[in-house]
């Protein structure tokens, strides 16, 4: 008889132990994007998880304990261009996994869960950084406005501002390009399986390569692959590189797929208001803010005139994202339809720079099929492209930041105004094209050796300088 109890017991306990382990959350998969200054490893769950993570030496080795879990599929990683050598696993209990990677060089790990979200379900991150610095980055230092060609005084905590020279001592006009999402971070998706953030790093890629052909200008990615960037340190990194204006590329969606069209954004008057508020705070971004050949900085400021400059650096850049957001949308009507005529204005994080203009491009909604087919096309991201970088470069020969070489140019009459395109739409004559651009259709005709005023859609126009419209 205590032998059959005993058999019972056993059973039962066997019994509870096996729907523990059904119960227990599985770690069905592990993704790898190796970024500039980090490895990140995505674990997919099934549920939540408790999880801690440690390093160990001699060899080099990370330890990630995921408590309440088990092993539901191969932990397999291309692990070429990383720190990583190899990874293993083991069941510690049958409710506790451990997880063992190998590494080649010690890194300095992070890690945080997150809850599902419309593409993923749970999942549990861990950021390997190369050095510790890149773990922990110190305050990024706010851009500088140049005013000579002598390097800018920083603080010695804050990365170097490194202006590239040009002919004649005079420094490029920096635009940084920003291609959103990235990583475990798709953004938006098409019905075709388009996603977002590989069309927008596309366009990217190709503004930076449009905007570097030019003698003057120079264009720097926030990312140049496919991994994720927070979105305050993608303006961290636009001010890290001296950048002048700050371009985020997106692609919208919407609930509707009838909705189309391209947007162009700027901060809003409260998103402005409520950061200037979150700088005034943090007393290492008042270090060095405004700064200039006088280097002038709010460290001795009393509150109040420290809020009146940084007010007044703020409202300046909004209106210049305003100024250039209008020449980019103008442009951009020219290649594809617009979802709105005017610059909207919204609280973007990654718009919240103080002292740099800033502008998001929505190159149309990927939500809608032939939007998305569009923007999946080379030749129309190289359309996009080519319109932003010549609203960018109207704004820039208007408005050229002191110290520059485009600056130069103009301060000595050598600022030719460069050749437009004006692409046909329906509807539109050459006399009406003509009229738009303040020019005689014989100008516009002679310009495109042109034998009659047909003209069709779809049409590439040059649009001839000024010197050359104004012939009769």
């Amino acid at each position: 008889m205590r032998m059959r109890a005993l058999v019972a017991v056993m059973g039962l306990l066997l019994m509870a132990l096996a729907v523990d382990v059904l119960a227990a959350t599985q770690v069905r998969s592990v993704r790898l994007w190796r970024a500039p200054d980090n490895t990140r490893l995505v674990f997919d769950l099934s549920g939540t998880v408790q999880h801690s993570v440690f390093t160990l030496t001699s060899p080099d080795r990370l330890v990630i304990d995921i408590n309440g879990a088990t092993l539901g599929g191969p932990l397999n990683i291309a692990t070429a261009n990383t720190p990583i050598i190899s990874m293993r696993s083991a069941q510690r209990t049958p409710t506790d996994l451990r997880v063992v990677i190998d590494l080649k060089k010690a890194v300095t790990p992070k890690s945080f869960v997150l809850a599902p979200n419309q593409q993923y379900g749970n999942r549990l991150v861990v950021d390997l950084y190369d050095n510790a610095e890149d773990a922990n980055p110190p305050p990024a230092l706010p851009p500088t406005t140049v005013t000579a060609a002598p390097a800018v005084p920083v603080s010695p905590s804050k990365p170097e501002i490194k202006l590239a020279p040009v002919p004649n001592g005079k420094r490029d006009i920096v635009i940084v390009v920003d291609a959103g999402h990235g990583g475990e971070d798709p953004g938006a998706s098409g019905s075709s399986g388009q996603k977002e953030k590989n069309v927008v790093l596309s366009i990217a890629k190709e503004l930076q390569r449009q905007i570097n052909a030019e003698k003057g200008y120079r264009a720097e990615l926030t990312r140049t692959g496919d991994y994720f960037i927070p979105l305050r340190k993608r303006t961290e990194i636009a001010r890290a590189k001296g950048a002048d204006l700050f371009v985020s590329i997106h692609a919208d969606a919407a609930p509707s797929s009838a909705a189309f069209g391209a947007s162009v954004f700027a901060l809003s008057e409260r998103g402005a208001t409520s950061e200037t508020a979150r700088w005034l705070a943090d007393s290492e971004n008042r270090s060095d803010l405004i700064g200039g050949a006088g280097a002038v900085s709010l460290d001795d400021k009393d509150r109040m005139l420290a809020g009146v400059l940084l007010d007044l650096s703020m409202t300046a850049s909004l209106s210049s994202s305003l100024n250039v957001g209008q020449k980019v949308l103008s442009n951009i009507g020219r290649v594809t339809s617009l979802h709105k005529q005017r610059v909207e204005q919204a609280g973007f994080m990654v718009l919240k720079s103080p002292d740099i203009p800033s502008i998001l491009v929505e190159t149309g909604f990927i939500s809608n099929n032939a939007e998305a087919n569009k923007l999946q096309a080379a030749s129309h991201q190289q359309a996009l492209a080519r319109s932003i970088n010549a609203g960018v470069k109207q704004f820039f020969q208007q408005n050229p930041p002191q110290g520059t070489y485009i600056a130069w140019l103009r301060d000595n009459g050598k600022l030719a105004q460069g050749p437009r395109n004006h692409v046909v739409r329906s509807g539109e004559t050459l006399a009406m094209v003509a009229a738009r651009y303040d020019m005689s259709p014989a100008a516009l005709r002679s310009a495109n050796d042109l034998k009659s005023d047909d003209l069709r859609i779809g049409q590439d126009l040059k649009i001839p300088n000024t010197e050359l419209a104004s012939q009769p």
